[in-house]
């Protein structure tokens, strides 16, 4: 067999043909922003640490590291050697940031009298982000600035 029977001619030419492409919706801006959102009207005075975010960002991602976090609050201890981070948060984070939704403090981020509004109204349809929400709603205040930096410290 000659090698231009296995290559083809050069002439040949090449048709691609462009198609959507579905992104999950966990990738999504609006989704990230608005799951940020809930995290932050879940925590104690509507604020929380970058970290923290992160910590909760990762546990939403299953039922199991959810229930880790469960575990947690009743004990009032964090036992996580450590958690996954996601580039989206901090993307999601300038974006809210900047649409005004939360504002950026000296220890974190803080939800926003417009990020609240957004989130109450995204909160009037029951079956919106209702798994974060029950998952957020246990856990919220419950995992502490606190807990989450002793397990930081044993980091380095």
């Amino acid at each position: 067999m000659a090698t231009d029977d296995l290559i083809g001619s050069a002439n040949a030419q090449l048709k691609f043909t462009r198609r959507p492409s579905p992104i999950l919706p966990e990738h999504r801006l609006i989704y990230k922003i608005t799951q940020i959102l809930l995290m932050l009207y879940y925590s104690r005075a509507g604020k929380s640490s970058l970290l923290r975010l992160h910590l909760l960002n990762w546990a939403s991602k299953t039922q199991q590291r959810m229930q880790h976090l469960r575990i947690a609050v009743q004990k009032r201890s964090l036992s996580l050697p450590t958690w996954g981070f996601d580039p989206a948060v901090p993307i999601a984070l300038r974006y809210a940031q900047a649409e005004g939704l939360i504002m950026q403090t000296s220890t974190g981020y803080q939800l926003e009298e417009f990020g609240r509004k957004f989130i109450k109204n995204v909160l009037e349809d029951p079956s919106i982000f209702q798994v974060e929400r029950e998952g957020l709603m246990e856990i919220g205040k419950g995992i502490t600035e606190g807990m989450v930096n002793s397990v930081a410290r044993d980091w380095v």
